[in-house]
């Protein structure tokens, strides 16, 4: 396996989270791993520290130097909202194919080490004026994981955007629940999502802890 997509099923549900920990979990196994997130939003140049590509340089091992940074997330925009409206502030369009065709250059040059290629917001949100994070998914016919926060009505969201995905033919490696602050019980919440999801394993991430196990077995 060359590349993974990490998808989410929307907007701050600890995909970036899940993705940093994955990383250093890979890591910490053995394996050598690289990072994309080729689009991102709300991102401040004062602070780059506080980005999602320094989150995930830092889980591997890197500095969040300017170089760095431009080359985990090559299309970076201040305005904290979807990636074409906030490259319109810039005066700047997101071409789709242009983004997807980074993404399979990283993924062949990976050669032996494990792309990992995180998305912005959720599944359905907008990539380009024309095209959403699940056309780059099909796009790139990767392995997707598909991370849920544990919130109220997340059971909900997590199967409209399996839904959106089983229309296109793309099923998750495995659906991965962060904990969320302030949540119903993780376990249960898992419990309630397996009851519905029968095609990929339901895993949790509770605060604080590594990635499953079972999901190092899976990659």
């Amino acid at each position: 396996m060359a590349g993974l997509f990490i998808a989410g099923t929307g907007t701050d549900v600890g995909k970036t989270y899940v993705t940093a920990t994955l990383i250093q979990t890979l890591i910490s196994h053995g394996r050598t791993v690289e990072a994309l997130k080729p689009v991102v939003s709300g991102f401040d140049p004062a602070a780059p520290e506080a980005s999602d590509p320094a989150v995930l340089l830092a889980a591997l091992g890197r500095a969040a130097t300017a170089e760095a940074l431009a080359e985990v997330s090559p299309w970076r925009f201040r305005e904290p909202l979807s990636p074409p409206i906030a490259a319109r502030r810039e005066g700047k369009v997101i071409d789709g194919d242009e983004v997807a065709d980074l993404c399979r250059d990283r993924v062949r040059q990976a050669h032996d080490r494990l792309l990992v290629v995180e998305s912005a917001g959720g599944i359905m949100s907008p990539l380009s004026e024309k095209t959403t994070m699940l056309d780059l998914a099909a796009a790139l016919a990767l392995p997707v994981i598909l991370v849920a926060g544990s919130y109220l009505g997340t059971v909900s969201h997590t199967l409209t955007a399996l839904a959106a995905m089983t229309a296109r033919k793309i099923t998750p490696l495995a659906v991965v629940v962060s904990e969320s602050e302030g949540a119903p019980p993780l376990n249960e919440t898992a419990e309630a999502l397996r009851a519905f999801i029968a095609d990929a394993p339901v895993l949790v991430v509770p605060r604080g802890a590594g990635a499953p196990i079972q999901l190092l077995v899976l990659l």
